[in-house]
This record gives structure tokens, C-alpha cells and sequence, in this order.
């Protein structure tokens, strides 16, 4: 075989090799008691703030640790626990999107991504008609 050829089989494998480990890393789109019965695993859960569970922000004691409770999509309330700050507009968000782990039914989350309702939403528009005058 020549060089080249060589050359060529072994990245093949080292890009093989790459796919192989980061399609392991991929995080699926699960609820919380997919994400309870295995520990451990990143999921990212969707689902919205349950306005009846406790929320904490204490940022005068801890301002990294924040903690809610979330309705995933199939109902199960469950607290989640950010070690970050509370984010912006937190309660107005329309849907959430938690990325993290479970463990002993708490979910401890690294990261929150939030659809927060757009300001650009139209509620009453009114419209004018407008004549042009041809002046010549």
C-alpha cells in the first residue's frame, strides 16, 4: 500500500472513531420519570413552571442556587435545582427547557433555556385606510 492510502484508512478510523464517542454524548428529550429510573444520565426535560410548587432565591444567602418545581409534558411535578442564578423574567416564561441530571427525584440542573412570550405579539391593530390624492 502506499503512504497516502495509509494515511487515508487512518483518518477514516479516527473519524469514525469521533462520531462513535459524540453520538454517545447526545442528550434526548425526555420527562422526569424517564429521567428518575436512570440516575445520572443527562436528559433535557420541556415543561412548564408549576406556579403551585415552591420557588427559592435567596441571592443574599446563596445567589448561586435556585430552586422550582417543573411540569414536564406528561404532568410529573418535580423540583429542580440551578446552581446559577435566577434567571431574568423567570416567571413570565412560557415554556422552559432544563438540561441535567436526577438523582434521589431531585433534578439538578446546569443549564435553562426559557421561551419567554413575545413582545411583538399583536392584540389589536388598527388599520386606516389611506386615500392618495392624484395631484397633477
Amino acid at each position: 500500500m502506499k503512504k497516502i492510502h495509509i494515511i487515508g484508512l487512518i483518518l477514516i478510523a479516527v473519524a469514525i472513531t469521533g462520531i462513535a464517542i459524540s453520538a454517545s454524548n447526545y442528550t434526548s428529550y425526555e420527562g422526569f420519570t424517564q429521567a428518575n429510573q436512570k440516575e445520572g444520565k443527562v436528559y433535557k426535560i420541556v415543561g412548564d413552571l408549576d406556579k403551585a410548587g415552591e420557588m427559592v432565591y435567596n441571592p443574599e444567602e446563596n445567589p448561586n442556587l435556585f430552586s422550582f418545581y417543573m411540569l414536564d409534558k406528561e404532568g410529573v411535578s418535580q423540583q429542580v435545582i440551578y446552581a446559577d442564578a435566577k434567571p431574568q423574567d423567570f416567571e413570565r416564561s412560557e415554556q422552559l427547557v432544563v438540561t441535567g441530571k436526577s438523582e434521589n427525584g431531585v433534578f439538578y440542573a446546569d443549564q435553562i433555556l426559557m421561551k419567554c412570550p413575545s413582545k411583538y405579539v399583536e392584540d389589536e391593530i388598527e388599520f386606516v385606510e389611506a386615500n392618495a390624492t392624484n395631484t397633477q
